[in-house]
C-alpha cells in the first residue's frame, strides 16, 4: 500500500552546486491519478485554510523542504532546487512533490486542492532518491537549507539520534529558523518505543498525524514528544506526472500542514522569533486530549489571529478574526403598512434622528476637542 511505503523513514543527502547527472533508471514513482474529488479535501476544510488567507498567504517567507526532490506540477512552484544526489531534480519517490504541494500549492479555479501557504517561496533540498538514505546526507541537506536562508524548514524524515544531526538542527534554530519535523510512524513492533529524530530534539516542532475527528492516528508514533497534530490520514496531494495521489497517510504528510502554518505566522508576524512562532502554533491548537497528541490539531486561523497575553508588548498587533455573517434573526422585521405613510414617516424619522445625532455629537466632541487643544474654526 502506498501509504505504508511512504511512511518509511527518509534520510537525505545534500551538495550545492554539483553538476546534475541523469536520473537513475529506477526513477519510477507510483502512478498518480488525474481525477480529484469534486469537494474540497477534509484536511483543508478542517483547518479552514482560506479563512486564514484573509490576513496572509505566506508571502515573503522561504520554506525549505528537505526531501526526495520535486517534479513539475502545475500547482507547485519551486523557486530553487538544491540537489545533493547529483541525479537531477526529478522526484523518484513522489514524497517531496506531495510535501511541497501541501505547503505551497497554488489555488487554481475549479481545482479543489490547494496548499496552506500558496505565496510562500519553496526551496527543495533533494537528499534522496529512495524512501531510505544516509544520515550524513540528511545532515548536509539541513545545513544547505540553513544556507538558503529559509525561515521554515520541513523535515518529513525519521532518523536516529546523531551528534551531527543534533548540531545541524541547533544551527538552524540559532539562525532563527522554525524547524518542523514528522514525529514518525509505527510500521512495526520496533517502532513502538523509539522516538524519531530530528523531531525529538528540543526546539523542533514535532508533528503527529491526526484523523478527521482530531484524534491521533494509530500509526502515529506517540513516543516522540509531539507539539501539535496535523491531518495525516486519507490525504490528497500533488504527485509526479502532473497528477495527484489519494489516500496518503502518515506524519510525513501531517508535518507540511504545520510548516505551511508556520509560514503564514512568519509572514503575518515577521518580528516573532522562531521560538515564539512555535509557541504560538502550539498555544492556538485545538486542544485534543490524549497521549501523543500534543496541544491538538493545528489551527491556522487562530495561529494568525489570536492575541496571546504572554507575548512581548512590542510584538506586532494581531488583527481580530474575520467577522461572521449577520444572523438572519438579527434583521428587524417591519410589519407591512401603507407605502405612502411609510415613506413620509421614514423621511421625518430620518431627519429627526439626524438632528439628534448631530447635536449629540457636537455636545460630546467639542468638549473632548477642547481638552485636546482643538477649537472650532481652527485648523489643526
Amino acid at each position: 500500500m502506498i501509504g505504508r511505503a511512504l511512511m518509511a523513514s527518509l534520510l537525505a543527502l545534500h551538495v550545492v552546486g554539483a553538476p546534475a547527472a541523469a536520473a537513475p533508471e529506477d526513477c519510477n514513482p507510483k502512478k498518480g491519478t488525474l481525477k480529484l474529488p469534486a469537494s474540497e479535501p477534509w484536511a483543508q476544510k478542517r483547518l479552514d485554510i482560506k479563512n486564514a488567507w484573509r490576513l496572509t498567504r505566506g508571502a515573503g517567507v522561504t520554506v525549505a523542504v528537505v526531501d526526495s526532490g520535486a517534479d513539475y506540477h502545475p500547482q507547485v512552484q519551486i523557486a530553487k532546487i538544491i540537489d545533493e544526489t547529483h541525479t537531477g531534480h526529478r522526484d523518484c519517490v513522489g514524497h517531496g512533490t506531495a510535501v511541497s504541494g501541501i505547503i505551497g500549492a497554488r489555488h487554481l479555479a475549479g481545482v479543489p486542492f490547494h496548499g496552506v501557504a500558496p505565496d510562500a517561496k519553496i526551496v527543495m533540498v533533494k537528499q534522496s532518491n529512495k524512501t531510505e538514505g544516509d544520515i550524513n546526507k540528511l545532515i548536509s541537506a539541513i545545513n544547505d537549507a540553513v544556507a538558503a536562508k529559509a525561515k521554515v524548514i520541513n523535515v518529513s524524515v525519521r532518523a536516529s539520534d546523531h551528534p551531527g544531526l543534533r548540531a545541524a538542527i541547533q544551527r538552524a534554530l540559532d539562525q532563527d529558523i522554525v524547524v518542523v519535523a514528522a514525529a514518525g510512524n509505527i510500521t512495526g513492533p520496533d517502532d513502538q518505543d523509539v522516538p524519531a529524530y530530528p523531531a525529538a530534539y528540543e526546539g523542533v516542532l514535532a508533528v503527529g498525524a491526526a484523523t478527521p475527528d482530531g484524534r491521533r492516528a494509530d500509526s502515529s508514533n506517540a513516543t516522540t514528544p509531539v507539539g501539535v497534530l496535523g491531518p495525516g490520514t486519507d490525504i490528497i496531494a500533488p504527485w509526479p506526472g502532473r497528477s495527484y495521489m489519494r489516500g496518503l497517510q502518515g506524519t510525513s504528510f501531517a508535518a507540511p500542514y504545520v510548516a505551511g502554518t508556520a509560514a503564514l505566522v512568519r509572514a503575518r508576524f515577521p518580528r516573532l522569533t522562531q521560538e515564539q512562532v512555535r509557541r504560538r502554533i502550539i498555544a492556538t491548537a485545538d486542544g485534543t486530549a490524549g497521549a501523543g497528541t500534543g496541544a491538538g490539531m493545528v489551527n491556522p486561523v487562530l495561529a494568525v489571529t489570536a492575541v496571546l497575553p504572554y507575548e512581548a508588548a512590542n510584538a506586532p498587533v494581531v488583527a481580530e478574526p474575520p467577522p461572521t455573517a449577520l444572523p438572519a434573526d438579527a434583521i428587524a422585521k417591519v410589519p407591512p403598512r401603507d407605502e405612502t405613510v411609510i415613506g413620509i414617516s421614514m423621511a421625518v424619522g430620518a431627519g429627526a434622528m439626524m438632528a439628534i445625532a448631530v447635536a449629540g455629537a457636537l455636545t460630546l466632541l467639542i468638549p473632548m476637542g477642547r481638552r485636546r487643544g482643538w477649537r472650532p474654526g481652527r485648523s489643526s
